[in-house]
């Protein structure tokens, strides 16, 4: 199972590199589907599975406690993207976007960071 966990972390480190050399094929996309429910969907189902898989294998980890917290982190954040409604999250991700484009680049460094330390703890 710790597997699932190692690939999320591998396609995080992936999908921060790619921010790293291009931000705009990540923020395009996201812009490009933003008034898409979906988008909205997989934000929520994949913030709860690795919040639930992250609680559940924190123990086979070389860090419980953060990974632990992390899970539960995942899982609030999930249930807040959830209860937001669909304008409420529409109008998130245009902010975010407008607010990280300037800065993008250090969001990938910090994804690429987030997903080494999870392929590291699990390995």
């Amino acid at each position: 199972m710790s597997i699932l966990i190692i690939i999320f972390g591998a396609l995080t480190l992936l999908a921060g590199m790619v921010i790293i050399a291009n931000p705009e094929a990540i923020f395009g996309l996201l812009e490009k589907h933003i008034e898409k429910i979906w988008l909205q969907v997989v934000a929520v189902a994949v913030r709860l599975l690795l919040g639930i898989l992250l609680i559940y294998l924190s123990s086979v980890s070389k860090y419980p406690i953060a990974i632990e917290i992390i899970g539960w982190l995942s899982i609030v954040a999930a249930s807040v993207i959830a209860l937001m409604g669909s304008g409420n999250f529409n109008r998130l991700i245009a902010w975010a976007l407008n607010l990280t484009r300037p800065i993008g680049r250090i969001g990938g460094v910090l994804a690429v960071i987030f997903g080494a330390f999870l392929i590291y703890a699990f390995i």
